[in-house]
């Protein structure tokens, strides 16, 4: 699946536009946080989403109402309890969405941010409107800036908000940090995996597939992860980037590659590391954590056994509790 401004570089290149809308203000109940995209396209199809029911629909109306007119509106959507029970809908809220035209003038720049959050590059889109009329530039971490120019002092200013994980509006322009997909390896190449990965990629994880058997760690099983690595479960970790950011899912074909697995996890930074196992599994190899050197609190920290506990029995609705759990990690801040 393609991130949205990859989408947007494939239209302006058959010569098509469209409207990018942006949830930049969240109050209450609306479904969508700050920051959440939705591309309009002029042939009116739709990509991504702002959540769904009257706010899409109206953000949708709007945006082909003003397709060709090349400026930018904030939308303002009220989601009062009246309008709520007329809707049948089922969050309230309110909601102002930025609405800018998709242009070919900004072609290199929808280019270069997708590459940026494909490669996990830290950087800040700032759009600025005033009257309809609007200027968009990409600043990187090393100051390089694409799209319209600014003065260096403000580009300056502006790079306070790398650090910033969500968008905000100053003066007339909406700064947007980067939002880098979230990397997850998955360590095992089995039944489980194959759904494990098809599912964290429609929610926008970068999949990482981990095994030492070809035959099962391919492109043929795997075909929409990020990346397929087939290596010793030992020695991959030396290929292996962690950050503090990372997801681990260890779901590997026996008890003693999870805990091989397990054990060098561990020792790295990361978002979230769950296990796969029965809990008598699971408590033998946290014990065993625990004897060679690892404190409560670290042990406790693993998800083990991993994915939400909804019953799940088959592999498919495994693959389901695992990323519901990935998803609630992500969105706990």
């Amino acid at each position: 699946m393609m991130n949205i401004y990859e989408t947007i570089e494939q239209y302006l290149k058959e010569g098509k536009s469209g409207i990018l809308a942006t949830v930049i203000y969240r109050a209450g109940s609306a479904p969508r946080d700050v920051g959440a995209k939705m591309l309009v396209a002029e042939d009116g199809k739709c990509f991504d989403t702002i959540g769904g029911g009257r706010l899409e629909a109206d953000a949708c109306r709007e945006a082909m109402h003003i397709m060709h007119e090349n400026k930018l509106k904030i939308l303002n959507i009220r989601m009062d309890s009246d309008a709520i029970a007329d809707d049948g809908m089922l969050c309230g809220g309110n909601v102002d969405i930025l609405l800018e035209p998709v242009m070919q003038k900004y072609a290199g720049v929808y280019k270069k941010i997708g590459e940026m959050l494909q490669n996990d590059l830290p950087g800040i889109v700032a759009t600025k409107f005033s009257g309809g009329a609007f200027s968009k530039t990409l600043i990187e971490e090393g100051l390089t800036a694409t799209g319209d120019a600014l003065p260096e002092k403000e580009i300056k200013e502006l790079s306070y908000y790398l650090k910033e994980t969500k968008p905000c509006i100053v003066n007339e322009m909406v700064i947007e940090p980067l939002q880098s997909l979230s990397v997850l390896y998955i360590f095992g190449a089995g039944h489980i995996s194959q759904f494990l990965a098809e599912i964290a990629k429609t929610v926008d994880f970068h999949v990482v597939i981990i095994d030492d058997r070809e035959e099962f760690a391919n492109r043929e099983r795997f075909p929409g992860a990020a990346e397929i690595i087939v290596d010793d479960f030992h020695n991959v970790f030396d290929r292996l980037s962690f950050t503090g950011k990372e997801y681990a899912t260890i779901v590997t074909r026996g008890h003693q590659y999870d805990a091989d697995v397990l054990e060098k996890v561990l020792r790295r930074k990361t978002r979230y590391i769950g296990m796969i196992g029965s809990r008598r599994k699971v408590k033998i190899i946290l014990d065993h954590m625990r004897k060679v050197g690892f404190d409560e609190e670290t042990v406790a920290g693993v998800h083990a056994p991993i994915g939400l506990s909804i019953h799940a029995e088959t592999p498919q609705e495994i693959a389901v509790s695992i990323v519901a759990e990935l998803i609630a990690v992500r969105r706990t801040k």
